[in-house]
């Protein structure tokens, strides 16, 4: 018997020589950060004059303070800038609708941070500007991909930043203002699907690349206040979704830290892990 165990030993010990070892976890983060092994993909877009916000909001304005060389002989440049919360890509706090929820500065950070979901929906809101999102196209996707993970950043993409640089199209209207906001037409996220997200599965936070993650013609904004009040936050007007794949990769959010805030400014990035 002792025999045989000790040929059981020699033979795995054999087996494992000659197996190449995986690479250990601190070498796949090393390669991450160096720029190999995976591929950044920027999720935002840039605030300025063009950036899209709610029509009834302040829009981005920067103010130049100073741009040019100082008495001293070093060039210094400094800016002023004023914007509203909900504007441009930008973070939804799930006090934005729900009383009592998470601010801005209170998200904990591993909410903001895990692996990506993409569920494409942009054949059908291509047609449909009203398009929602609904729970038999979540369970579609599960068909094909296997169940949403725990912990997951759900991206829903309609192919609406197509439209970015038209706000227009993108509004589906020119009018700003209160009057605007009835004008809307722009796709979302069915508050049947949220509550089906609520009820069956356990995400960490959801994106759009839409102005809202309720379709704009919402007058109740049924998906925020089913979310939010889940602590679940938002990500709004996410940019070029058509470069995640719908697994394999993962989403770094990081909102500007505003106390009390009810959303700000977001910095996304996604990271696509190679092969």
């Amino acid at each position: 018997m002792q025999r045989v165990a000790l040929c059981l030993v020699a033979v795995a010990l054999v087996t494992l020589g000659c197996r190449p070892a995986e690479p250990a976890a601190t070498d796949t983060l090393a390669a991450l950060f160096s720029g190999e092994g995976a591929t950044w993909v920027d999720l935002s877009y840039a605030y300025d004059d063009r950036a899209v916000f709610w029509p009834t909001a302040e829009r981005f304005e920067l103010e130049v303070v100073a741009a040019g060389m100082t008495e001293g002989g070093y060039y210094y440049a400094a800016n002023n800038f004023c914007m509203a919360e909900h504007g441009g890509t930008h973070l939804d706090a799930p006090v934005h609708f729900s009383e009592g929820r998470h601010t801005a500065d209170q998200i904990p950070i591993d909410r903001l941070i895990g692996a990506a979901v993409v569920v494409d929906v942009s054949d059908a809101a291509t047609s449909d500007s009203d398009y929602q999102v609904s729970a038999a196209d979540l369970e579609a996707w599960e068909a094909e991909h296997g169940p949403i993970p725990d912990g997951a950043v759900l991206l829903l993409r309609t192919g609406w930043g197509a439209h970015w640089t038209d706000p227009e199209r993108y509004l589906g209207t020119a009018l700003t203002g209160p009057a605007a906001v009835p004008e809307l037409h722009f796709p979302g996220l069915h508050p049947d699907a949220a509550r089906w997200l609520v009820e069956n599965r356990r995400i960490d936070a959801l994106g759009i690349d839409t102005p809202s993650i309720d379709y704009g013609q919402s007058t109740l904004y049924e998906s925020h206040r089913i979310l939010y009040a889940e602590n679940i936050p938002a990500f709004e007007n996410v940019a070029a979704l058509e470069r995640m794949p719908a697994t394999g990769a993962y989403v770094v959010a990081l909102p500007m830290k505003i106390a009390g805030g009810s959303g700000g400014p977001l910095r996304i990035v996604g990271v696509v892990i190679d092969g």
